[in-house]
């Protein structure tokens, strides 16, 4: 029982692992992203699309996952997340939260 238990214990700490998205790689992946949402996310000064820089990396995975499965309607970024898998919505995630931008806490923050 206790050899089970430490299995599952490893098993969940190793998808945790691998479910963290790489700056590096989203750098790399967000290409796309760029021509809508600016290089870092600081957007291309049109309000129709959001600034990513600097928001939660939870959120940013959450969007990119609700647009995949049309939770979240909206035909631009429906057609360009299904071709992306878990992993490159963490990478492109963790990319955009780790960039500087305008959103602030509500003490001021950055």
């Amino acid at each position: 029982m206790t050899r089970l238990l430490i299995i599952a214990l490893l098993s969940l700490a190793t998808a945790d692992a691998l479910a963290q998205g790489s700056v590096e790689a989203g750098q790399r992946k967000s290409q796309v992203c760029q021509a809508c949402h600016g290089p870092d996310g600081n957007g291309i000064g049109d309000p129709q699309y959001p600034l990513l820089a600097g928001q939660h990396a939870d959120y940013l995975a959450k969007a990119l996952r609700d647009y995949r499965s049309g939770t979240r309607p909206n035909a631009i970024m429906a057609g360009f997340s299904t071709a992306l898998s878990d992993q490159d919505i963490e990478d492109l995630a963790a990319y955009f939260a780790a960039q500087s931008g305008p959103l602030s806490t509500l003490d001021g923050q950055n």
